[in-house]
């Protein structure tokens, strides 16, 4: 049978542990990457982008989506050089499509692309996964940061909690809590440090969620032609996780926040990253409203899994279990595709790390055994609900 999806796996380049013979063995057909070597905001060149498209296609892959091609942070807080940092942006597209890449996915997010507290939480079956634990992020933000005016931000009682925990702290979890919230998006080299985080986070004070949507809406009505001049397709990523961080603005969180993104910009070009971890782990997102209301705007898939408890926290858990309503997804894929005869680019977004390979430094998520098994089972439903 067919597949409904065209099957990627996201692959870090020359830094990747992993070969591209190493993932086309997955039974994937499509890779999805970025010119990680070149510094946010630098033109990605025609050259550039076509030696990495050379090597994609010499193992016999396709590079189907760019993941992501970041917007520095002078764009999202409209200072400096932001303009110029645009046009690059744009040029970025054009030679992009040049060499046929036509998806790009990017988010919006300030300064932290992603944020969790574990990268090895421990399950009961022996195998680690990312995890969130909200008192964690308060002890680093009260504690270990020491942002100005953080209290604010919290109630008596989630502040007793943290300081409680806290005081059990030993050096040795403070630098772990640290490593992990400060890491970057996985595969850059931007890590910080907490004085480097405390200097950025300065910046966006007089920035509210208002003024963030109106230069993600800026940003947008500027990139948007170009990308409908060329036929390329932008995918912006929901917010990780779906809710304020360090007292900074979320924007592409839940449906009013893609309502108003996309009411603002009429052009399908600019459409979304359904990425059912990330709008998963907010307790109020209905996950299949969201499909059916931009089905037509969504240009790529992350599929995976979460686990979300009353406190906050949230943890990956196996993609055909946790709180996403996978099954019911997967059925709306089929129908669309079905209907539309239009194949979305899908990666298994993150998964367990086994025992076997726990000795492998992968970037936080990325552990090949256990984005192996997503697939597996993100298959074999599929297989199984066209069948029936």
């Amino acid at each position: 049978m067919e597949s409904f999806i065209i099957k990627t796996m996201r692959w870090y380049g020359e830094r990747d542990l992993l070969s591209l013979a190493d993932l086309k063995q997955a039974g994937i057909t499509g890779i999805v990457t970025a010119l990680h070597h070149i510094p946010v905001g630098d033109i990605w060149t025609s050259e550039a982008i076509k030696e990495t498209k050379d090597r994609i296609e010499g193992a016999g892959l396709v590079w189907e989506v760019v993941e992501s091609l970041p917007v520095h942070e002078n764009i999202k807080k409209r200072t400096g050089n932001f303009q110029e940092l645009i046009e690059n942006y744009k040029l970025s597209i054009e030679n992009l499509a040049k060499q046929g890449i036509h998806t790009i996915t990017f988010n919006f997010m300030p300064i932290l692309d992603w944020v969790r507290t574990d990268h090895r939480h421990l399950t009961n079956t022996g195998a680690s996964v990312l995890k969130f634990d909200p008192i964690k992020l308060r002890i680093f933000d009260l504690y270990i940061l020491k942002r100005p005016n953080a209290e604010l931000d919290y109630s008596v009682l989630q502040i007793t909690q943290a300081k409680q925990s806290f005081e059990n702290y030993t050096d040795k979890e403070i630098v772990q809590l640290k490593k992990n919230v400060l890491l970057g998006l996985p595969g850059s080299t931007e890590d910080f440090t907490t004085q480097e985080l405390l200097m950025q986070l300065e910046d966006y004070k007089t920035i509210d969620k208002t003024k963030l949507r109106e230069h993600l809406i800026s940003f947008l009505k500027a990139i948007t032609p170009t990308a409908d001049d060329v036929g390329s397709k932008l995918a912006i990523h929901p917010d990780d996780p779906p809710f304020s961080v360090l007292g900074l603005p979320r924007i592409v969180s839940n449906l009013t926040d893609l309502e108003f993104i996309f009411s603002s910009i009429e052009s399908m070009a600019c459409g979304l990253c359904y990425c059912t971890g990330s709008l998963g782990s907010h307790s109020e997102n209905q996950l299949i409203e969201i499909y059916d209301k931009f089905k037509e705007r969504i240009h790529f898939l992350h599929l995976r899994n979460v686990k979300k408890f009353e406190d906050g926290t949230f943890l990956e858990a196996d993609h055909l279990k946790g709180d996403v309503p996978m099954k019911s997804i997967m059925q709306c894929i089929i129908d669309y595709t079905s209907h539309t005869g239009i194949k979305i680019p899908m990666r298994p977004d993150h998964g367990y790390l086994h025992s076997l390979e726990e000795h492998k430094n992968y970037y936080a998520g990325y552990s090949f055994i256990g984005r192996l098994k997503g697939l597996a089972e993100l298959t074999g439903l599929e297989l199984g609900l066209h069948d029936f």
